[in-house]
């Protein structure tokens, strides 16, 4: 496996692919003295180190300077063709171009796929739309070099986003009710945190139980930071006996949710709605005139005796002052024309006010909005870099109120903020005064999705001191300073609830996933682990081909959660004759025998899907 990246990312999945696939892995990475900051920290640094430590070891026992097959690490500024042909690109299986620039990505993708038609890419993508052009590009290349067939594993692409990836995470986190959430092509799965039942009560196992939490992890009476139970961490993917044995823990419980909405919500990127385009005062003063007209009208109607619509139209001429002078008729009708001239002059400058409120109400469009007044129950979210901007766009695709901070006037989300028409507040956050314009003593939860632990923290703790139950959410890098956070914010805030998330921890698992040619769906964080959903052909998998769903099922590991059906198809036996006509067929069976034909979706851990695709097996290694 070849990995080349310059930033936290590639660390982390060099340390994914080595320390729980058992692969090979070179990493190209810029040098030394290029790079603006050590991304690597915690046990990231310490995983990709031990890489180097192998590397100087191989050596020495080889004796002819020649890594004789271990893990290796080349320095090198961009990745040309010179420098993938001395990673081993011809003889990789897979590579990954994690770099932070996507053209950069491109150029290396395009360059490795002529040097190995038949390897497997990965690259990171933050636009989407043109990751997709060139999947099937590069996977058109591969097949006409190979002579395989368009759907060929052999010289697979796939295109990923860490933004893409962590963001479902990070935006659902904050809301109540919805933990995780794990979406792909119409499919959506949220993973809901509940609590432990209470004596007598039966709990709701949803599709399938996930994992029990810790301990303690939401009990507030045992968050005291001590060790002990409380630093029992999370079981993943537990069987029934496990469940029922379970006391005082937390489950993370699978449900299946139907979206069908638009991309965003109607009417919140469109023409503003009437009652925004014109004050509440010029409002009030157009109904008003429009009062006085209609009750010139049925005077002139009581007056003179005409016809309803008659009446209206001679008050509109007297309105608008192109009537003849009724200085030959009555005194009433006298009276009514000097009242629709006054009404009508009276309509001018209400007319001219609402043209100018118009205007400016569509110019301002385009600006930032200032938090309304009166604003509660929103989240502040803190950044609006890449993976604020897709945090952004999720909540609002949930149609939840978000406002936002940024320091930087040109900051990659402010024109995802505008066209959404987000309120936003533009100052550093760790100044007094910039996170109460955000209305943060209103807020419902804090998301900290800046690129800066230090500048994430600071601001959970001023929010804190603001509001001491406040949702706070952090984006921190740093495993050990996460958990040392984690603690001591939860023992100092027992009832508030407190989480930790990386990017690179929550994109690393589906990146590594790829790169051995399995479909990953998403990650679930849970507290500091990964569940990873992926789409599995069933032949060639002994644990899975001829048993049945039950026998299937590895607690701890994997488990089978749906059947994938192709387009025209049913699976017999699987789904009643009335089911809603689905690609994929849910709450399997546990007598269900699983063919080599079939394609699974299952979720796993990261070692169990290691231990599914064999790798560990051939080599050898006691998991």
């Amino acid at each position: 496996m070849v990995v080349c990246g310059d930033d936290g990312l590639a660390h982390r999945l060099a340390a994914e692919l080595r320390g729980v696939y058992r692969e090979q892995v070179t990493l190209v990475v810029p040098p030394s003295g290029r790079r603006v900051r050590q991304p690597v920290v915690g046990r990231a640094r310490a995983a990709s180190a031990a890489l180097l430590d192998m590397v100087n070891a191989a050596v020495n026992r080889s004796g002819n300077g020649e890594p004789g097959g271990a893990d290796r690490e080349v320095e090198a500024t961009e990745p040309t063709e010179d420098v993938l042909a001395e990673a081993g690109v011809q003889r990789a299986t897979a590579l990954a171009l994690v770099y932070d620039d996507d053209e950069t990505n491109i150029r290396a993708a395009l360059t490795a796929r002529r040097l190995n038609p038949r390897l497997r890419l990965v690259l990171r993508l933050y636009n989407r739309r043109l990751g997709q052009h060139i999947e099937e590009l590069l996977d058109q290349s591969a097949a006409l070099a190979t002579g395989g067939g368009p759907g060929s594993a052999t010289g697979s692409t796939t295109v990923l986003s860490d933004a893409d990836t962590a963001a479902p995470a990070l935006a659902a986190t904050a809301l109540v009710g919805t933990s995780k959430v794990v979406e792909t092509d119409g499919l959506l799965l949220r993973a809901v945190e509940r609590d432990p039942p209470r004596p007598g009560e039966v709990a709701d196992p949803g599709l399938c139980t996930l994992a029990l939490l810790s301990a303690t992890s939401n009990d507030p009476a045992g968050a005291d930071g001590s060790e002990g139970s409380g630093d029992q961490g999370p079981q993943l993917l537990p069987d029934e006996a496990a469940v029922r044995a379970a006391t005082g823990r937390g489950t993370v419980v699978l449900e299946q949710v139907s979206y069908s909405g638009p991309a965003l919500p109607a009417g919140r990127a469109g023409v503003p709605a009437f009652g925004e385009l014109f004050s509440r005062r010029l409002r009030w003063s157009l109904a008003g005139l429009a009062a006085c007209v209609v009750a010139l009208a049925v005077a002139l109607m009581v007056v003179t005796g005409d016809h309803p619509l008659h009446a209206t139209y001679v008050t509109l001429l007297d309105l608008f002052s192109i009537n003849e002078p009724a200085h030959n008729k009555d005194t009433g009708r006298q009276i009514l024309q000097l009242l629709s001239g006054f009404v009508g002059l009276l309509l001018l400058p209400v007319l001219l006010a609402a043209v100018l409120e118009a205007l400016g109400t569509f110019r301002s469009a385009t600006a930032l909005r200032k938090p309304p007044r009166g604003l509660g129950g929103h989240v502040v979210l803190l950044g609006l870099g890449k993976i604020g901007t897709r945090v952004l766009t999720r909540l609002r695709e949930m149609d939840i109120p978000v406002v936002c901070v940024e320091a930087d006037p040109e900051a990659r989300g402010m024109a995802t903020a505008r066209r959404l028409r987000v309120p936003v507040v533009l100052g550093d956050v760790t100044q007094e005064g910039v996170l109460e314009a955000a209305k943060i003593h209103r807020a419902h939860s804090l998301l900290a999705l800046t690129s800066v632990d230090t500048t994430n923290l600071e601001a959970a703790l001023y929010a804190r001191s603001v509001r001491s139950r406040l949702r706070v959410v952090l984006r921190l890098y740093d495993d050990d300073f996460a958990t040392a956070v984690y603690r001591t914010l939860r023992a100092a805030h027992p009832r508030a609830l407190t989480r930790s998330r990386s990017v690179t921890h929550l994109a690393a698992p589906s990146f590594a996933g790829a790169m051995m040619g399995r479909q990953i769906l998403g990650a679930i964080p849970v507290e500091r682990r990964v569940l990873l959903f992926a789409a599995v052909e069933v032949a060639g998998h002994p644990q899975l081909e001829g048993r049945t769903v039950g026998e299937a099922f590895r607690a701890g590991a994997w488990r089978v959660l749906a059947l994938e059906v192709a387009d025209g198809e049913r699976a017999e036996g699987v789904a009643p004759e009335g089911a809603r006509e689905s690609r994929l067929v849910w709450e399997l069976p546990d007598t269900y025998v699983l063919r080599g034909s079939d394609r699974v979706v299952l979720a796993a851990t990261r070692r169990g899907l290691a231990e599914l695709l064999g790798r560990r097996a051939r080599r050898g290694v006691d998991v």
